[in-house]
């Protein structure tokens, strides 16, 4: 189970200033606190700045001369994608795809090239409405990855979370997803969540335990990968103690440890 850091992100305030002043002490200092929590990939979200290629590029220099572990590269512009990927040490991922045309064959191609496994997020112009239009466009997804040349063994589906406040329904619709997308292929293919989604707009404790219960409720189902927030600790020992059922990690007493 993938644990991919979702802390440095253009929308915190801190992280974001620290983009734009190029300020490397606080980018390391995110980067060395989400490893040392169990992150096991640091997702960098730069968001659509114009500068895109640039403040990837030396996010992705900055972040591996600090912890050796992959990047997830998240932006909407292919451009600076390609500029992270040109530089990463190792293999990385792009966050992401989604299922439409103009998408898959700008990144798929890039993914073939740089060998990077890759998110494909199963929406396209619009919001799926259940679990079979998730899968339709998952087919798709799969479909463009064998086409341009991509493993599929390095493409992680997205089952696309929506907030509980607003589309509780929609929670269901992901787990008959997760459940879908497992069949789609042999060996099944992997999957990955934007666990936080499920949250959006509720804080406090409840945000906290819609997201660990939710983890440890896909997890269950066989998720593969999540992007989290790895400074929480109780849902970082939610994820071990639930890899401990799954048979991922050994039992020993101080497995928390």
């Amino acid at each position: 189970m993938l644990a991919i850091g979702e802390k440095i992100n253009v929308i915190s305030k801190k992280i974001g200033k620290a983009m734009a002043e190029r300020d490397e002490a606080a980018i390391r200092e995110m980067a060395k606190a989400q490893v040392k929590a169990g992150a096991n990939i640091l997702d960098i979200n730069i968001g659509s700045t114009k500068e895109g290629p640039a403040r990837m590029e030396w996010l992705v220099k900055v972040v591996q001369d600090e912890v050796d572990i992959p990047c997830s590269l998240d932006s909407r512009n292919p451009e600076a994608i390609e500029a992270g990927l040109k530089v990463h040490k190792g293999q990385a991922m792009i966050n992401s795809t989604d299922g439409t045309a103009e998408m898959l064959d700008v990144l798929m191609p890039l993914a073939a090239q740089y060998k990077a496994k890759i998110i494909g997020l199963t929406m396209t112009k619009g919001i799926p409405r259940d679990a079979t239009e998730r899968a339709a466009i998952a087919v798709d997804i799969m479909g463009s990855a064998m086409t341009h040349g991509v493993d599929l063994e390095d493409l992680y589906l997205d089952p696309l979370v929506l907030p509980i406040k607003v589309a509780q329904n929609q929670a269901i619709e992901v787990f008959e997803a997760i459940k879908l997308f497992r069949q789609l292929n042999d060996p099944p293919l992997k999957t990955v969540v934007g666990l936080s989604n499920i949250s959006n707009e509720v804080f406090g404790e409840v945000k906290e335990r819609l997201d660990r219960v939710f983890l440890v409720s896909l997890m269950a189902l066989g998720l593969d990968a999540a992007i989290v927030d790895p400074l929480d600790t109780e849902l970082m020992n939610s994820l071990k103690t639930e890899q401990i059922f799954r048979g991922d990690i050994l039992y020993c007493d101080s497995y928390l440890d």
